[in-house]
């Protein structure tokens, strides 16, 4: 075992395609509709396409400001260092800390639709068992926890084959919607405007809501040690993934509410997608769409362990958590200690699940949660690069759109949405969510006592960037470097 980052993660291992893939396979098409959709627009009704659309305008500006970030630090704990070189070290990680937590929920969001949507190949009735489901869940993501224990190379194979189905089949359903003539109710524009919105704290919950949806396409950031030419490819990669998962969820969701009546809706919030699906093809369509839904809830509990154990990995590296997490597999080159202890923590999560009621409560907490610690770390992201390149925004147009204002903007959202959901949310997702953040002070004040070369950091500045390298000795090894050109030239 190692913790030296040169003898570490597969460096090389991703190429852009694979890391394309990735980032579409994070934010979980399939999945994220099936079980967002009802939470979604049981918020905000009929205004639920324009929640996306409105939410994906920041989405864009903080995948700007990964791709900016990224260009000048290549980091697996990606926004965990961005923020704490450039805003504060405690603010860095706080920003790790929520993605961790986030992504830890999320095992427990993911497991039980996984294992819904395995059950309901054979009986719709037993897809409603919450005890079966997590057993079974509990077994996708076991199995995930393997492959991604395997090593970047498998992950990925694994990856493009769930992946290619599953968006293969949703882009069969989205022209079957297209000619589907028994509708609940017609198209209407408005549906794209503020009007169908009850006031600013029903926009600010719907937004919060759809930023769940977008969640995940930054798993391209904590692959970057293991990307080849990860500078430009894990940004790319990202913008692209949010691009293509945009049109897939405003195309489901508008057939969504013109297909199924609110009933059917509200009747099938776990598994809405299967309905929608046996409306559009009686007989074989909602089974297919089951399988796309599983098929997307077991890639992306892959792709949000990579997430977890990476970001968790540069923690043990740096010394914030204990350094037994930052120790890589010889042959596999992963996390293994991370993996394993995500791994435990989760599957425990998961069975206490059981006693906090149905699946679509459960996801219902989990959603709202897991949306104020995305936009925690999103937000910080969005401040993040405006320093980090704040000596080059005036240099060109494009430099200050792309890597100042935009970014600035979807920063703001994330915040704005954080603080406006509060009065919308339950006790229990509330507590989940500011709770789980909370945890975090306790290891970030114990091991800032203990010294670690994480709380002095080399400041990032995209004109004279500086990479740092945490070793075991506890020294810090300094390299600058000049850049030819702008980094933020695409």
């Amino acid at each position: 075992m190692s913790n030296n980052r040169g003898r570490g993660l597969q460096a090389g291992a991703l190429g852009t395609f694979d890391t394309v893939v990735m980032a579409v396979a994070g934010s979980a098409p399939a999945y994220s509709i099936a079980a967002t959709t009802a939470v979604l627009v049981g918020a905000v009704g009929l205004a639920s396409p324009a929640a996306l659309l409105y939410c994906a305008i920041p989405m864009l500006g903080i995948a700007l400001a990964f791709s900016y970030l990224s260009r000048i630090d290549v980091n697996a704990g990606a926004s965990y260092s961005w923020v704490g070189r450039t805003l504060h070290p405690f603010l860095g990680f706080l920003s790790g800390w929520a993605l961790v937590v986030s992504a830890t929920i999320f095992m427990v969001a993911g497991s039980l639709p996984a294992g819904s949507m395995t059950l309901a190949l054979f009986d719709e009735e037993l897809a409603d068992n919450t005890a079966l489901s997590t057993l079974v869940g509990a077994a996708w993501f076991v199995v995930m926890l393997l492959v991604v224990l395997g090593g970047a190379r498998l992950t990925v194979r694994a990856q493009l084959l769930m992946s290619g189905i599953e968006l293969a089949i949703l882009a069969l359903f989205a022209v079957l919607a297209l000619f589907h003539s028994d509708n609940a109710r017609a198209f209407d524009w408005s549906w794209l405007g503020f009007g169908q919105f009850d006031g600013v704290s029903g926009f600010a919950s719907g937004a919060l809501i759809a930023a769940f949806y977008y969640w995940g396409w930054d798993v391209t950031s904590n692959l970057s040690e293991e990307t080849r030419n990860s500078r430009r490819t894990t940004g790319l990669a990202g913008l692209i993934g949010v691009g293509i998962v945009f049109l897939l969820f405003e195309a489901f969701t508008i057939a969504v509410n013109v297909v199924l009546s609110s009933r059917q809706i509200e009747e099938n919030d776990a598994n809405v997608l299967a309905v929608l699906g046996e409306e559009i093809w009686p007989g074989w369509g909602g089974k297919l769409l089951v399988v796309a839904v599983m098929l997307s809830t077991i890639a992306t509990l892959e792709t949000t362990l990579i997430q977890v154990t990476r970001s968790l990995f540069a923690m043990g590296r740096d010394r914030t958590m204990p350094s037994a997490l930052g120790k890589v597999h010889r042959r596999w080159n992963t996390p293994w200690v991370a993996i394993s202890v995500v791994g435990v923590v989760a599957l425990v999560m998961l069975i206490a699940s059981n006693l906090l009621g149905t699946v679509g409560d459960i996801l219902s907490d989990a959603i709202s949660a897991i949306g104020l610690q995305i936009a925690v770390y999103y937000g910080l992201a969005g401040l993040a690069v405006v320093v980090a390149y704040r000596k080059m925004l005036l240099r060109s147009a494009a430099n200050f759109l792309l890597g100042g204002l935009w970014p600035l903007l979807g920063a703001v959202f994330m915040f704005w949405i954080f603080v406006e959901s509060l009065s919308e949310l339950s006790a229990a997702a509330i507590t989940i969510g500011i709770g789980g953040l909370a945890v975090g002070l306790l290891p970030m004040l114990w091991y800032w006592r203990q010294g670690s070369d994480y709380y002095r950091p080399a400041k990032l500045d995209a004109t004279h960037t500086v990479e740092t390298d945490y070793v075991p000795d506890g020294l810090v090894v300094a390299q600058s470097r000049a850049h030819e050109g702008l980094p933020t030239d695409f």
